[in-house]
């Protein structure tokens, strides 16, 4: 499964939006993408930007 063109650039106008530039937007990218799957973990080495990005994620952004 993977994002609609529509899906993509509305993650993106809303990242660049709240001022995320380069690495945060793919960021905001992939976390769309595993809440779309309703994933039930997702791991990052880099959990305070993914936490920044989307809050509501915060019980399955987990480090590896």
């Amino acid at each position: 499964m993977s994002l609609d063109v529509d899906e993509c650039y509305g993650m993106i106008v809303q990242a660049s939006g709240r001022g995320f530039t380069g690495g945060r937007i793919y960021d905001a990218l992939l976390l769309r993408c595993a809440a779309k799957i309703k994933a039930d973990v997702i791991h990052t080495w880099n959990t305070r930007h993914f936490l920044d990005i989307d809050p509501k994620l915060e019980d399955r952004i987990q480090t590896p």
